[in-house]
């Protein structure tokens, strides 16, 4: 399969880069990015989007404010997109519904890449329909484009979906704006961003007497390669044109 990558400067984006040219029955045919020009693998990073014009399956790590435009493109090229460029929540997902329609291609928005994380979404969502109250703390290196993470975003809705009574709140008088977080789906969401850290996200559950925690933790951005390549691989025996989620492929 021809693989291009979008946003081929960036941290994902180069580390993918990498490993879709190592990994076997994948071919890296093109790189894109108009912010930083280099080279990755023996390729040239171009700032023209037509580098990517006859790449079977197309990768996305491309910034926030432009991805929209990016995937209207990469759909009139007819490939399969597989897209990992965070901050799609209902709203855009809906944007994204719209534009892709019946494609060409297939279309795969995975907030993360991670199969650990992918596993710590789907403990909450067992977990939420049990629990009063549902909140959310994200943590992220502190050039991070966006606030919340794609994770702690779609983290939020799937609890709000399966137990909308989420979000009872105490008498609390918020002294400072924001000090309880942003509330998605009925669920507090903390975002925070500093020096060192890659990815963490911890879901906090409370009931009469109970705490619940489930946290995932990521030391190293390797940890999101197994899921590139597993999006990569089944994007085009995918069942639905427009797919959110690594669970589409994992059976969980």
């Amino acid at each position: 399969m021809k693989v291009g990558v979008s946003g081929a400067s960036g941290r994902m984006g180069s580390l993918a880069a990498v490993t879709i040219d190592a990994a076997e029955g994948l071919h890296l045919i093109a790189l894109y990015d108009p912010f930083t020009i280099g080279s990755i693998a023996g390729l040239t990073i171009d700032a023209d989007r037509d580098v990517l014009d006859g790449c079977d399956i197309i990768v996305e790590f491309s910034r926030p404010d432009v991805i929209m435009e990016n995937l209207a493109v990469w759909r009139s090229f007819g490939a399969n997109v597989v897209v990992g460029t965070s901050g799609f929540d209902a709203q855009r997902v809906s944007e994204l519904e719209e534009l892709w329609a019946n494609g060409p291609g297939n279309c795969i928005v995975v907030p993360n890449f991670s199969i650990g994380a992918v596993l710590m979404m789907k403990m909450a969502e067992i977990a939420a329909p049990h629990f009063a109250v549902a909140e959310v703390i994200e943590m992220h290196h502190d050039e991070k484009a966006d606030a919340p993470s794609g994770t702690a975003i779609a983290t939020a809705q799937r609890i709000g979906a399966l137990a909308p009574r989420q979000g009872r709140r105490v008498d609390t008088e918020e002294l400072h704006a924001g000090a309880l977080g942003a509330e998605i789906s009925n669920v507090r969401v903390h975002a925070i961003r500093i020096p060192g850290a890659v990815a963490h996200q911890t879901v906090i559950f409370g009931g009469e007497g109970e705490r619940l925690s489930i946290t995932h933790d990521t030391s190293d951005r390797s940890a999101f390669m197994p899921g590139v390549l597993l999006a990569i691989r089944s994007i085009p025996s995918q069942k639905a044109t427009l797919a959110v989620g690594l669970e589409t492929f994992l059976g969980v």
